[in-house]
């Protein structure tokens, strides 16, 4: 567990312990001087106006302190930014470091994307819910996939049992692709597709589905999550052994890099971690070191790191504690642009910039007094714009019980709508900057995560971490204390442990029928009847050769999905080629 105090900005903490603030440069913000006259004077003041108001009233802890555990002050002066220097550490919006964000007018020019996140039943149920949002102003698509297509079985699989449609829509070969994009032009809209092991394979159906419709896909705009790294430390959803498993989403990245140079090929997530219960610095952390492998294996390959760097994306959880998260985005952004340049001497601005996608904390939903979640969603969502997001997803009120309901997926959209059109926060780019408390905190939530960086290359990267159960340890131990906080009362959850109500207002629910299952299951099986046999047979052989030599298997996958392969056809090569991975038990 590293250490979560010792800020590097060196301020007095609340309880007064002092560390050395780091010297100032020549670019440092406040002269000297100056700022020990106002250590002096804050000294008095505390000395003095604080120690009255205490005496009548006490603080109500002497241990503040963000989600994390970092401390948090009393109060924050120039002492605590003292070592800031403007052009390193902050420079304009549009320049390295990228601190105060990645483009020089931000939401001046146009606000984030608005992409909600979608998928239930049938291809059929969802076409109609993406029709709908993009009706209400959404301004791109996000496609969640049910559990049998995230674990790559045909819907008939009998592992598929029970899962048709629950937690996203079903999708089993190009037919259904075909019926879930019907009628939106895919040469107009970006979609965001979240699918990992399978990944390669959707995205081939969705290239395919394209074409179909007469886009070729060099014009296609969007992003695949496709990263496994996150799934053996947090998710869960893995197939194969982390090598292969690499190997894929490298071939994936290739050929972005080659074909569609308007797709971002990875989305390196901390969503999933920090729903797992990992801290706000070890989402940070843990998900730069992932970015970081992926860099190394593409290099490996034999790219250059202008080649596809510019097209590598993030995705981050954003929490309840609004500061702290602000200052990840803010620390993310200096962070990655520092590795890119310095470390891997990237000479494109565009790759040391890191473009991310934020979506409010699932984990922080309650079922109790669900109707507060729209109080909940609308503080985070605040916090991803005010932390300079690229594109935001805002949960509904009604995610702690079931998938969201039509209704309450309008509400989730229009807080976004209103924080653009109506909060004003829009019309300046990084209103927060320059706070005292805003820059020391992006200060020492970057320097935590960097130590912690650190010390997964020291352990032999992020590859050994996995298997050595390190990422899952740190995990498990900040899920537990948050828990104990928690149980304890020291963390305050409203309906859950503190203004409880004996009687809870019902919200309506969103029901997947059941028997919607058999449209699916009988468009896979007319696919299965209707389709070229013999083709699909030599693409799937293709597609095992490849796999078994060292080939791109991408171009093998797209023949076999253009054939009318299943997903649970083309996926089954891979489980007899790599095997299935189980993971050793961490405890």
């Amino acid at each position: 567990m590293l250490d979560q105090k010792s800020p590097a900005t060196g301020a007095a903490e609340a309880n007064g312990t002092v560390t050395s603030p780091p010297e100032q440069g020549d670019g440092a913000l406040y002269a000297a001087d100056a700022v020990a006259k106002v250590a002096e004077a804050q000294r008095q003041w505390e000395a003095t106006s604080v120690a009255q108001s205490t005496k009548r009233m006490p603080e109500r802890t002497a241990d503040f302190t963000t989600q994390s555990g970092m401390p948090i002050k009393r109060l924050y002066t120039p002492e605590d930014v003292a070592g800031l220097d403007y052009a390193r550490d902050l420079n304009f919006p549009g320049e390295y470091p990228y601190t105060r964000g990645v483009q020089p007018t931000m939401y001046r020019g146009k606000p984030w994307t608005m992409r909600m996140f979608a998928g239930f039943g049938t291809a059929e149920e969802t076409n109609e819910r993406f029709h709908y949002l993009l009706n209400q102003g959404q301004m791109g698509l996000s496609v969640a996939f049910d559990m049998a297509t995230l674990y790559g079985y045909d819907h008939d699989h009998p592992m598929a049992l029970g899962e048709f449609g629950k937690c996203g829509v079903a999708v089993s070969s190009l037919a259904d692709m075909e019926i879930l994009f019907q009628g939106i032009p895919l040469d107009k809209v970006t979609t965001s597709m979240t699918i990992n092991s399978p990944a390669p394979v959707i995205w081939a159906m969705y290239i395919a589905a394209a074409e179909k419709q007469g886009v070729p896909m060099e014009k296609l705009g969007g992003t695949l999550q496709n990263d496994i790294l996150k799934e053996y430390i947090a998710q869960k959803e893995f197939l194969f052994p982390p090598e292969p498993s690499m190997r894929l989403v490298v071939d994936t990245i290739e050929f972005g890099t080659r074909h569609m140079p308007r797709w971002n090929t990875v989305s390196i997530s901390g969503y999933h971690i920090r729903e797992a219960g990992a801290t706000a610095v070890q989402e940070l952390a843990f998900t730069l070191a992932d970015g970081l492998a992926y860099v190394d294996a593409t290099l490996e390959r034999g790219l250059k790191i202008d080649e596809f760097a510019p097209r590598l994306s993030f995705f981050f959880d954003v929490h309840n504690d609004f500061f702290e998260e602000i200052a990840k985005f803010r620390a993310a952004r200096r962070i990655w642009a520092r590795e890119m340049r310095e470390h891997y001497d990237a000479q494109d601005q565009r790759s040391w910039m890191l473009r991310t996608h934020a979506q409010t904390a699932g984990v922080s939903l309650t079922a109790q007094q669900a109707e507060i979640n729209v109080a909940r969603v609308a503080i985070q969502a605040l916090a991803a714009v005010l932390g300079g997001t690229n594109s935001l997803h805002t949960n509904s009120l009604d995610e702690a019980l079931a998938l969201p309901t039509e209704k309450a997926a309008l509400i989730a959209l229009r807080t976004q709508q209103v924080i653009a059109h109506e909060s004003g926060i829009t019309n300046t780019v990084d209103p927060l900057a320059g706070s005292f408390f805003i820059e020391a905190l992006t200060n020492e939530t970057e320097r935590q995560a960097t130590a912690y960086i650190q010390q997964i290359r020291e352990l032999g990267g992020v590859l050994e971490c996995i298997r050595n159960g390190f990422f899952q340890k740190e995990i498990a131990e900040a899920s537990y204390r948050l828990q104990q906080e928690v149980e304890a009362g020291e963390r305050i959850i409203v309906g859950v442990n503190d203004y409880v109500m004996d009687e809870q207002t019902p919200v309506p629910t969103l029901y997947v029928d059941p028997a919607k299952e058999r449209i699916h299951l009988e468009r896979l099986t007319r696919v299965r009847s209707e389709r070229d046999n013999e083709r699909v047979g030599m693409t799937l052989a293709a597609l095992e050769a490849a796999a078994r030599g060292t080939e791109s298997t991408m171009p093998f996958i797209l023949d076999a999905v253009r054939a009318y392969a299943s997903l649970g056809e083309i996926m089954g090569v891979f489980r007899k080629v790599f095997g299935d991975y189980t993971e050793a038990v961490v405890y």
